[in-house]
């Protein structure tokens, strides 16, 4: 009886081609087969074209001279095309790590004005969303650099220097910049240690007021030691906090750093055009909270600015995070209409290298590994918050 009994309740294994884990990575090694064969069949079409026109194969064309010159770069015109592709690189990178933060912070604005109860205030609102997110942004990259940049920048021979350390001008904005005889990146790996440090303070005096009640004092503390950090690494990298103003070298900006009116108009465009998409996106996250929160935050007589800040827009991020990652992604891609006012990002390199007798198909092989590396950077730091962000549930 005992033996019949232990037979019926012992599990029996199935069969493999049963086996419910056995098929799921079955299935999925035969995607991953038949992904690698039209990739590969892909690529050898692709070199026995190349062979057959006698064109290059390799990526050997990358240590050959550029033979045009980067505005705002000395020397470029000896660039390698390796070199040129980065310099490239790192042109498209300042327009999203300054268009990124300041897209979110008017969208949000934008966004909370469409909500309010002030009809002038929602109808400014309304009008700067409707406005322009319905004209391609392309026209506002041209109206934004020939209208309000060149037309009403004055000519370098005005000589606009205000506190002689800036320069205004169509030529560009020169601003003073860091000392340029100092170790800049040693610099940088001092401020990031700073931050670090910051960070590892904060949460120190935050165990302190848990165990003895004393008041953290975070930022005080963690800003004390930000200051120290700073003041270790501009002496160990050579005075690296002496600014270096920027002056009028002959018809052009010298000294400091300049910023080029076409990253100007490029940047300020997708910025505009981003925000009214960001906005919206924040207008339908709020409303998509329930309306108890707001009205629960009321009733404890939180201010309109605090109910925003502990209530309402901390619940928002959760739901608004997704399409955010969206709109970032966007104006990373948006970056390369940057071609038609002359603005040299990574695109704009990938035309003039195909116009020099460059291998077309590897030029662009490198071109949407570039794109790449940025939509795979922002997709990671959109995910890593939106998993700190999302609620735990059982």
């Amino acid at each position: 009886m005992t033996t019949v009994e232990q037979e019926i309740h012992t599990p029996t294994k199935p069969p493999l081609y049963r086996n419910v884990r056995v098929l799921r990575w079955a299935f999925q090694f035969a995607v991953v087969g038949v992904v690698a064969y039209v990739v590969y069949r892909l690529y050898d079409n692709a070199i026995t074209n190349l062979e057959d026109a006698g064109l290059p194969t390799g990526f050997d064309f990358l240590d050959n001279q550029a033979r045009f010159a980067i505005p705002g770069l000395a020397d470029s015109a000896d660039y390698s095309i390796r070199k040129a592709y980065w310099a490239g690189y790192l042109n498209t990178l300042r327009v999203i790590v300054v268009g990124i933060p300041l897209c979110t912070a008017l969208g949000v604005i934008i966004g909370i004005m469409r909500l309010s109860e002030n009809l002038l205030v929602r109808a400014v609102g309304t009008i700067y969303v409707e406005v322009f997110r319905n004209i391609p942004v392309l026209l506002w990259i041209f109206i934004t650099y020939l209208v309000i940049i060149l037309l009403n920048l004055p000519q370098i021979t005005d000589d606009v220097t205000p506190f002689d350390a800036f320069v205004i001008s169509n030529r560009g904005i020169g601003i003073p910049w860091f000392n340029p005889d100092a170790n800049l990146l040693m610099f940088v790996g001092f401020v990031g240690v700073a931050m670090l440090a910051v960070v590892g303070v904060s949460l120190w005096r935050r165990k302190v007021n848990e165990e003895t009640g004393e008041p953290p004092r975070g930022l005080l503390y963690g800003g004390i030691a930000f200051l120290i950090v700073l003041a270790i690494g501009n002496f160990v990298a050579g005075n690296a906090l002496s600014l270096d103003p920027a002056v009028i070298d002959g018809r052009q900006v010298g000294g400091g750093m300049n910023i080029f009116p076409p990253y100007i108009g490029l940047t300020i465009a997708l910025v505009l055009y981003t925000a009214s998409h960001v906005a919206e996106i924040v207008r339908g996250s709020i409303q998509a909270i329930h309306k108890g929160q707001a009205e629960a935050a009321q009733a404890i007589a939180l201010s309109t600015f605090q109910r925003y800040r502990y209530v309402i827009l901390p619940q928002a991020f959760r739901i608004m995070i997704p399409p955010l990652a969206s709109q970032y992604l966007n104006i990373t891609k948006n970056s390369s209409l940057a071609v038609a006012i002359s603005y040299v990002e990574i695109t704009s390199i990938f035309g003039r290298v195909s116009n020099n007798a460059t291998p077309a198909l590897q030029a662009l092989i490198i071109l949407m590994f570039c794109y790449l590396t940025f939509s795979l950077g922002i997709s990671l730091i959109a995910n890593f918050f939106n998993r700190r962000l999302s609620l735990e549930s059982r």
